[in-house]
């Protein structure tokens, strides 16, 4: 074969692919790679996808999910599992469906710089695509807007070699709500309700950083349950905010300039950037940026042109940017959200101002709990449950690679009383959360299930755990005194008696003096265990004389009723 016509055959071998095609076959990456990760993240994505619409919508969410199996799965030991997820958010208008539920890197928040759960466009897609390739038919929507009359129930799938949604069996139908969207997927996988995949815990994590949400849910066979909101705020999303230049790398750059087209590179810099000013610009200049470049247009700039206008950008100091593109759920919210997961016998909430880390701002929030039904482990029994939030998303997987932990694990929690071994979680009956907020969370992976542990991140989360960490610490040595101030009044109690007893035989003292050192000793304890007992046993006398009473009223009734059948009777 002559060397011509060797390459025109590996020419002909190269083709094309669509998104959608390179995600069917790497779903593994967004979080479908195990039947336990894909149930989990099917149920996320659509519950992800309903509390950002319910926030656009400005309306406080309500969300009915039901997991159940209805069959046996396509793969060996798998289930065939049915989630329904349902919303009173504002609807999806019928022409957008396919493109929502049905094509890759399609959304309204794409880039935008919000602090939303969805950015990419990517899980709600690839959860039809599982559908699809596991159990031949992709999501079933119904959808209704405020607009429409009636409600718009179809079938979603994913054309694969097109990126493209397709549609079918569309119908118009009555609904018993005024707007919404429902959610039915049917995919192989297997349920898992515990444990730092489960479901419960998701649920549970979701309820706790969104203290407005009413939920309802069904797993599997287990009873129904309603978690209420505890706040009737809908938190403001704030405006999106443009990226700072020094976040970039160099490819990064170029692409995001040719989104701009034909604008020349001054305007770019100004509209594509925050905190780059006519200031900002003069300064590049003075850092070796040619003057002659920024009236140059974007799409005649050269690759090289664009390296020495990076490089004069990044020899630059630019102010840093705002901080007001980030959002928090506040002390107050969480407190209180905190205690619907269970009795709670003490809690620390740090709600940090917004910070700047990596040139990105970031707001950090950190809850210390101890669950009194978690009290039954013994701290050298188990570690601590760590929850993770990523703009108010529980991470459930990769917990050793993420930022959040190895923030946990940096900070010596033996200082606040804590057990811990070295660079390892704390050990005791805990729960610690930590929620990070930002419009530009860097994820270590495309399933967005860690965060990538940059120097200034993990500083900020450590400085919110150590300022929760001191509450704690506080709290444990008033336990501490006064388990021990207990223990000296129990030895005093017991023997102080018989030490006056004693006492006052060696001294001769009357039996009047006697008595009296004892009820000194009594008033030195501060308390009366005899008059205690006196109370308690007034109160039992009572009780029993009240039942005696409703016992004596119930023979009356039941007589009545007697003498009044045999009246009928007679």
């Amino acid at each position: 074969m002559t060397k011509s016509s060797a390459q025109k055959n590996s020419q002909q071998k190269i083709t094309q692919h669509s998104t959608a095609e390179y995600f069917a076959k790497n779903l593994q990456q967004v979080g479908f790679s195990s039947p336990v990760k894909a149930v989990l993240t099917t149920l996320k994505e659509s519950v992800d996808n309903s509390l950002d619409a319910c926030e656009e919508g400005e309306i406080l969410p309500e969300i009915n999910i039901s997991v159940k199996r209805v069959g046996i799965g396509s793969a060996k030991n798998t289930d065939l599992i049915e989630i329904k997820v349902e919303d009173n958010g504002p609807g999806i208008d019928p022409e957008y469906l396919p493109t929502v539920f049905g094509e890759y890197l399609s959304s309204s928040k794409f880039g935008r710089g919000r602090c939303s759960r969805g950015q990419q466009g990517i899980g709600i897609s690839a959860a039809t695509t599982w559908a699809q390739l596991t159990n031949a038919s992709g999501v079933k929507v119904i959808s209704k807007t405020k607009a429409m009359r009636k409600a718009v129930s179809c079938q979603i799938d994913v054309d694969i070699k097109a990126n493209k949604g397709a549609m079918k069996e569309k119908e118009t139908i009555d609904w018993d709500r005024s707007h919404g969207t429902s959610v039915v997927f049917r995919i192989d996988g297997r349920v898992q309700l515990n444990g730092d995949g489960g479901l419960l815990t998701y649920l549970e994590g979701t309820t706790l950083v969104n203290p407005h949400l009413t939920l309802k849910y069904k797993l599997l066979d287990n009873e129904p349950v309603e978690v209420k909101r505890v706040s009737e705020i809908v938190p403001e999303i704030p405006s999106p905010t443009l990226p700072h230049p020094h976040t970039m790398k160099l490819g990064e750059f170029m692409t995001h300039a040719h989104l701009f087209g034909k604008m020349n590179l001054q305007t770019f810099l100004k509209k594509g950037f925050s905190r780059v000013s006519d200031e900002a610009i003069k300064a590049f200049v003075q850092n070796k940026l040619p003057k002659s470049f920024l009236q140059k247009p974007i799409t005649s700039t050269s690759e090289s042109e664009f390296k020495t206008i990076f490089q004069a950008i990044q020899a630059t100091e630019l102010q840093n940017p705002s901080t007001r593109s980030v959002l928090n759920v506040g002390e107050e919210a969480l407190s209180k959200s905190i205690q619907r997961l269970g009795q709670v016998d003490f809690f620390s909430v740090v709600a940090r101002k917004p910070k700047i880390c990596d040139h990105k701002p970031v707001v950090v929030e950190v809850a210390v709990a101890r669950f009194l039904a978690k009290q039954n482990l013994s701290d050298e029994q188990s570690a601590v449950q760590l929850l993770r939030f990523a703009n108010r998303v529980p991470l459930q997987f990769d917990k050793a690679a993420c930022a959040i932990t190895n923030a946990v694990e940096s900070v010596n929690w033996r200082v606040y009383g804590l057990a811990q071994a070295k660079d390892n979680l704390p050990f005791g009956p805990y729960v610690i959360a930590v929620s990070v907020v930002s419009p530009f969370i860097k994820f270590k992976n495309a399933s967005k299930e860690t965060i990538d542990a940059s120097d200034d991140l993990v500083e900020e989360i450590r400085r919110a755990l150590m300022q929760a960490g001191q509450k704690l610490s506080r709290h444990i040595k008033r336990e501490v005194s006064a388990a021990d101030l207990e223990r000296k009044l129990q030895h005093i109690e017991k023997f102080g008696p018989i030490l006056v007893e004693y006492l006052g035989k060696v001294v001769g003292a009357p039996k009047a003096r006697v008595k009296r050192a004892e009820e000194g000793l009594t008033k030195l304890l501060g308390r009366d265990s005899k008059a205690a007992e006196n109370k308690l046993s007034v109160a039992e006398t009572e009780l029993a004389a009240l039942k005696a009473k409703q016992k004596d009223f119930n023979l009356s009734v039941e007589e009545s009723l007697e003498n009044q059948e045999e009246i009928v009777q007679d």
